[in-house]
């Protein structure tokens, strides 16, 4: 636009100085009508001669002044070109330069996009090698499985073939225990107790079965004391069994109450002693009926020992058979008859205690069990821990 207005103003001083031109030139034909210039040289006017001369100056400053207008225009339009060729350098380097960021950015761009490539490349890398090693672990964990699901196969048939031969052992144990009894009833058959030691064992338990009575009144604060604290001790698999302990034993003392016991019919108070026993540095004896009861008294407690080692496993409190009110009672199944409540409670704790480690390791080592913990303790063991001796 500056090119276009400097052009513009040349154009009109151009005009400006031919005009002016032709106006000198009417002027003189007008002054001097009928002759042309070229003859008004031939006159010796001097008048003539100064105007032609200030003509010429005229037109020689016309011309002069045309020669500066054109300089000017072209100097105007060297001014417009250089301009107009710095706007061209201008927008080359600015084209240049637009396509050199664009260069750049698109090199930035491919390496951005190959640095994104080569993350990705890494982190698939990695999620293949984590993967690799995951399947590696898992085939590793598959075999140790195997492995341990072999071992523990072959420690089951190990197991049931030693069962089997406890069984077996028990099985003879029961049937010779079986023929020494027969035996041992044969040569009792023909010999009773007498009348007066009849009346004294009768008169014994009739003491000792009042002296029980009373003592399970007066175990009844003792569970409730017991029941609080398992509840404060948030131990509620542990409450619930020592509830349903209890209530065995509460249907025991009632039914014992009620009983109506005629003791001249019980053919232990006139059978004689055929066995004796040791513990805690004594010796005791009694007949067939006392070692049944024994006998209870261990099975009894080790079903006992398994509800309860359930409970406290239950509980996921530490393995104590001690800590059990059931150990500490002692009493389910005693009726106050054939033993004293301390030959009972020896034996049933004995039970208790192993029947609690099964229970609370959940393993049958010393007998076996149902889901409800209704058991036995094995005959082998059984007869190690009662170690009845004949009497000769």
């Amino acid at each position: 636009m500056k090119s276009f207005d400097i052009q513009r103003t040349a154009m009109a001083v151009a005009l400006g100085t031919v005009l002016a031109l032709g106006s000198g030139t009417q002027a003189f034909a007008k002054t001097h009508p009928g002759q042309a210039p070229e003859q008004k040289a031939h006159k010796a006017d001097p008048q003539t001669d100064a105007e032609k001369a200030r003509h010429e100056q005229a037109a020689k400053a016309a011309a002069q002044h045309e020669a500066a207008v054109k300089a000017q225009q072209q100097r105007a339009r060297d001014a417009a070109q250089e301009r107009s060729r710095q706007h061209e350098q201008q927008e080359l380097a600015a084209r240049r330069a637009a396509a050199a960021r664009q260069h750049n950015e698109r090199e930035a761009r491919e390496r951005a996009e190959r640095e994104q490539a080569a993350r990705n490349a890494a982190v698939a890398h990695r999620a293949d090698e984590a993967r690799k090693a995951r399947e590696q672990a898992a085939a590793r964990e598959r075999a140790a499985d195997q492995a341990r699901e072999s071992r523990e196969r072959l420690a089951r048939q190990k197991d049931q073939a030693r069962q089997e031969q406890a069984r077996l052992a028990e099985q003879r144990a029961r049937e010779q225990r079986l023929r020494e009894q027969q035996a041992r009833d044969h040569r009792l058959q023909q010999k009773r107790l007498s009348q007066l030691e009849q009346q004294r064992l009768i008169n014994l338990h009739r003491q000792r079965e009042l002296q029980y009575q009373h003592y399970l009144v007066e175990r009844q604060s003792l569970a409730l004391r017991r029941a609080q604290l398992l509840q404060q001790q948030h131990r509620m698999a542990q409450y619930r069994y020592q509830q349903q302990y209890y209530d065995r034993l509460r249907l025991q003392r009632e039914r014992l109450s009620a009983a109506r016991y005629n003791y001249y019919n019980d053919p232990y108070f006139y059978t004689p002693a055929s066995y004796r026993y040791s513990w805690g540095g004594s010796t005791y004896q009694t007949n067939q009926y006392g070692a049944d009861m024994l006998r209870q008294a261990v099975n009894y407690g080790y079903s006992e020992g398994v509800r309860a080692g359930r409970a406290d496993r239950q509980d996921r409190w530490h393995a104590n058979y001690r800590d059990s009110w059931a150990y500490q009672d002692a009493n389910y199944g005693y009726n106050g008859y054939y033993l004293t409540q301390a030959d009972y409670n020896n034996y049933f704790r004995q039970g208790f205690q192993r029947g609690y480690d099964d229970g609370y390791y959940g393993r049958d080592q010393y007998g076996r069990y149902d889901d409800n913990g209704n058991g036995s303790i094995l005959e082998s063991l059984l007869s190690v821990i009662l170690n009845l001796q004949p009497l000769g």
